[in-house]
C-alpha cells in the first residue's frame, strides 16, 4: 500500500509524534509497503512540485529524527522554519499526498491530532486515516467533558472541578477540594503543565503553568497510589501495564527518557483486578464511542479503588511507548501492531 505517515505538527507533543512517525514508517516499511514520512505543518517541497513517484522512494521523508528531547518544543521557533511562513496549517502538499495514499497512518499527538480537526478535514477531503472519528477524538481529547461521559457510564473518576482563565480562583480554599490535588490543562496531554499541590503557594505557581498552556485546566484529587493502563484494539483489551517513575510522578521527562520508568507488563495484579481495570477501558471505549484503538489510563489507590484518568485516542508508539509493549506482551510485534491498526481502520473499525 502506499501509505502517508502523519506526524509534527503544532502541538507541545510535537516531538512526541515525529519519533512516534519515525517508528511506524519504519515498521511499515519492514512490512514492504510504501511510505512517506511527512510533516503535517512543515510538508513536503513547494507547491506546484511533480509528486507522481514520490511514494517509489522507499525512504521518503519531510522529517529529520532526533530522538524526544526532555523538553517540550518552542512552537514560535517552529513557526518560523516554516519556508513559506504560511498561516495554514496544512504545509506544502500536505493534503495532496495524503490524498495520493491509500491511507493516511496519524502519527499526530496533542492539539490540532488529537482533538478532531484534522479528522473532520480529512473527512471533508474523502481522506483514509487511523484512528477514531473526529467527534470522539474532540470528547476524548477534553478532559472535562470525557470525565462526565465516564461518570454517566458507570466509570469512576477523581473528584474535580474546571476552571477558565477567566474565571480563575485565586484561594484554594475556594475551590471546594483538599489538598494534595492536581492541576492539569483541560486538553493537553504527555503530561505537559501538570502539576501535584501540596500549598497554597504552590497552588499558585501550578495554576500559572497550566494557564501557560491553555485557558482551561483541571482540579482533581491527588490519587495515592499506582499507576495503570490498558491498550484497546477493536474493543479487545490487551494486558494491563503497570507504570512506576524511578523519581517524581509520570511526567514528560519520565514518559520519554529510557530508564527513568519502570514498566511492567502484565502487571502484578490480582487476576480480579486486572479484568476491571479491562473492563472499564472496554467502557470508556464505548461511552466516547472510539473504534480502532486507543489507551486508557487509570490510578489505583492504596485502598484499592479504581479512577479512570483520561483516554488517549492516538496513543504513542515511540521507543518506551506503553501501547506496544502491551501488544508484545500477547505476541504481537511493532510491525504487525502499526499493520494491523491500518487493517482495522480500513475496515471502518468496530462501532
Amino acid at each position: 500500500m502506499k501509505i502517508v505517515v502523519l506526524a509534527g505538527g503544532l502541538s507541545t507533543e510535537r516531538n512526541v509524534s515525529l519519533s512516534t512517525g519515525s517508528m511506524v514508517s519504519e515498521a511499515l516499511r519492514r512490512k514492504g509497503h510504501q511510505v512517506l514520512l511527512l510533516d503535517v505543518f512543515m510538508g513536503y517541497g513547494a507547491a506546484g512540485d511533480d509528486l507522481t513517484d514520490i511514494f517509489a522512494a522507499t525512504a521518503s521523508s519531510s522529517i529529520q529524527i532526533s530522538g524526544v528531547p526532555e523538553t517540550a518544543p518552542d512552537l514560535a521557533q517552529i513557526k518560523a522554519m516554516r519556508e513559506d511562513q504560511s498561516d495554514c496549517f496544512f504545509g506544502p502538499n500536505v493534503i495532496a499526498l495524503c490524498q495520493m495514499a491509500d491511507i493516511v497512518f496519524l502519527a499526530l499527538h496533542g492539539e490540532n491530532g488529537e482533538d478532531g480537526r484534522i479528522q473532520a478535514a480529512f473527512d471533508l477531503f474523502g481522506i483514509r486515516y487511523t484512528g477514531s472519528n473526529y467527534l470522539s477524538s474532540a470528547i476524548a481529547m477534553n478532559k472535562k467533558l470525557s470525565k462526565r461521559f465516564f461518570a454517566d457510564n458507570g466509570i469512576p473518576v477523581p473528584n474535580g472541578i474546571s476552571m477558565k482563565k477567566t474565571e480563575r480562583i485565586q484561594d484554594f480554599s475556594q475551590t471546594g477540594l483538599s489538598l494534595p490535588c492536581i492541576v492539569k490543562p483541560c486538553r493537553g496531554g504527555s503530561s505537559i503543565g501538570i502539576s501535584i499541590v501540596h500549598t497554597a503557594d504552590e497552588y499558585t505557581a501550578a495554576l500559572n503553568e497550566a494557564f501557560r498552556w491553555e485557558d482551561e485546566v483541571i482540579l482533581e484529587d491527588y490519587i495515592k497510589g499506582r499507576e495503570f493502563s490498558v491498550a484497546v484494539i477493536d474493543q479487545k483489551a490487551l494486558p494491563v501495564i503497570e507504570i512506576a517513575p524511578l523519581e517524581g510522578f509520570y511526567d514528560y521527562k519520565n514518559k520519554y527518557k529510557a530508564g527513568s520508568t519502570i514498566e511492567t507488563c502484565p502487571a502484578q495484579l490480582p487476576p480480579e483486578t486486572a479484568a476491571q481495570l479491562q473492563q472499564y477501558a472496554v467502557a470508556v471505549i464505548k461511552a466516547l464511542e472510539l473504534n480502532t484503538y486507543a489507551r486508557v489510563d487509570f490510578m489505583l489507590s492504596e485502598q484499592g479503588q479504581i479512577f479512570c484518568l483520561e483516554a488517549n485516542t492516538l496513543p504513542g508508539m515511540t521507543p518506551t511507548s506503553l501501547l506496544p509493549q502491551e501488544a508484545k506482551a500477547i505476541g504481537i510485534s511493532f510491525e504487525d501492531l502499526c499493520e494491523r491498526l491500518i487493517t482495522i481502520s480500513l475496515k471502518g473499525g468496530t462501532k
